[in-house]
């Protein structure tokens, strides 16, 4: 028989899953780094945070800081709680958790139903003020007898669990190929103790920090976010801020919507700080290859993603909470982009993808453009068809205006001669706002993918005639 003989015995030990669908587009194909996402939502309390908890209780009760019968009280957001409480649970303590009023509904009541007592703390107050859930925290522990606060903001046995599980899972599971790391940081003890051990490995490491828009850990100004679990407005203790190579400050908007995508498009039901996260792996992944062309096929990324969704269904996946918040006001947040190409393809008989090739007359490019009424299209240096690691470029009929006008000899000179930049790929899975952000960015058309082929281009006329004809859309 195979058993465990209590759940303690089943934290730890999370897989790695290859991403997939959500890097497409972001690195030229065939030579895009490998993105592996490490799940630690399968976890037992569904969190990260379930690697710390026994850890910091056991280290307590040899200290003599926390007797049989005592009270364990610590603020948190909600995930350190969960690990705490599951360890109380077994060990037979009581539990007082302090959370900040922006945590979800879910992990209070997921909370309760391990046994623990939730105190509620306004958000929006410094953490030296007397209403902080930090300050509250301290007030109980010091008023409570035999209470003790584990205190994961000071405790070093947070960076020493990871620096003893996760870092190794993770050398282990990728057989010591990994180049880079991306973690969201709260108290840091994650990015901190992976760090300490995978460094020791290959002190080449490079890691990338994630943090929210008003956490201070990367330099911004403290401001209030909705973000939940991830950034501060303090340094904690058990943050090493050597640990972090370059940071990535990613917005509530970014960070909720691709928490969605994750979702979406993986199938994996992802909390905020994955969404975070995730804008940053994506990140990272577009600039090694942009910036390490030559070694890109062989980066690895490895991709912390902390806690799952199902403690955020009361507003990450929320719509009309999310509305409420302004984090999904538009109509183009809801309608994906393979919606555009049905409705502007509905009774055409224009191809999905007119293709140009490398080798053929800029004379005949010109050609194709007028006869199928566009205004760009992609280069392939393949022979027939549009596969995707064959398109290496694009013309459009404003370049080869320019060049015929100033030359009208080059209309007979080779389509690979006078091309521009490839169009940039889009899944067809992508949401409006995410088309309308590239080509305001700059992109003068978006090459539709779906299954690794190319199945649309969508320009900004495209986006005005479909929002004029469905503006009021919503859901």
């Amino acid at each position: 028989m195979q058993y465990a003989e209590t759940i303690l015995d089943l934290v730890g030990d999370t897989p790695l899953v290859r991403i997939n669908r959500l890097t497409r587009g972001v690195a030229p194909a065939g030579n895009a780094p490998l993105l592996l996402a490490k799940l630690e939502m399968l976890n037992p309390g569904g969190s990260v945070k379930d690697r710390i908890g026994l850890p910091m209780i056991e280290a307590a009760e040899r200290a003599g800081l926390l007797r049989p019968g005592g009270t364990i009280i610590e603020p948190t957001s909600g995930n350190t709680g969960h690990g705490l409480a599951i360890a109380a649970a077994l060990k037979g303590y009581r539990c007082i958790f302090v959370m900040a009023d922006k945590q979800s509904s879910e992990k209070q009541q997921l909370l309760r139903a391990y046994g623990a007592e939730v105190v509620l703390c306004p958000t929006n107050v410094a953490p030296e003020s007397p209403e902080s859930y930090y300050s509250v925290a301290a007030r109980l522990a010091r008023d409570i007898p035999g209470a003790f606060k584990p205190d994961q903001y000071w405790n070093e046995e947070n960076p020493k669990a990871h620096a003893a599980t996760t870092g190794p899972e993770i050398w282990d599971q990728t057989d010591g190929r990994i180049t880079h790391l991306v973690a969201s940081a709260g108290t840091g003890g994650t990015v901190t103790g992976i760090t300490r051990f995978l460094r020791g490995k290959k002190p080449e490491l490079v890691v990338v920090g994630a943090d929210p828009e008003g956490s201070v850990l990367s330099g911004d100004t403290a401001r209030p976010y909705l973000t939940e679990g991830v950034g501060e407005d303090f340094f904690p203790g058990t943050f090493d801020p050597t640990s972090v190579d370059r940071w990535v400050r990613v917005s509530d908007r970014d960070a909720f919507a691709m928490a969605r995508r994750i979702t979406r498009e993986e199938g994996i039901l992802a909390g905020e700080s994955c969404g975070t996260a995730m804008v940053a792996a994506l990140d990272e992944v577009a600039r090694i290859a942009r910036e390490e062309p030559d070694r890109a096929g062989d980066a690895l990324v490895v991709v912390i993603l902390p806690d799952g969704g199902r403690s955020y269904l009361s507003k990450l996946y929320n719509d009309e909470w999310m509305r409420a918040q302004r984090l999904l006001e538009s109509p183009g947040a809801v309608v994906r982009v393979r919606e555009l190409l049905s409705d502007s393809h509905h009774g055409s008989d224009l191809p999905d993808v007119v293709v140009a090739r490398t080798t053929s007359r800029v004379g005949d490019a010109i050609e194709l453009l007028q006869q199928y009424g566009i205004s760009q299209m992609p280069v392939s240096e393949a022979a027939e068809g549009a596969a995707l690691d064959a398109l290496v470029g694009s013309v459009s009929e404003k370049s080869l205006l320019d060049r015929a006008f100033r030359d009208p000899t080059v209309v007979e000179r080779t389509v690979g001669e006078v091309m521009e930049r490839p169009i940039p790929f889009i899944p067809t899975v992508a949401s409006l706002d995410e088309a309308f952000g590239l080509l305001s960015d700059g992109a003068s058309a978006l090459l539709a993918i779906e299954d690794e082929r190319p199945v649309g281009v969508v320009t900004k006329l495209d986006l005005l005639e479909y929002l004029a004809h469905h503006g009021a859309r919503r859901d």
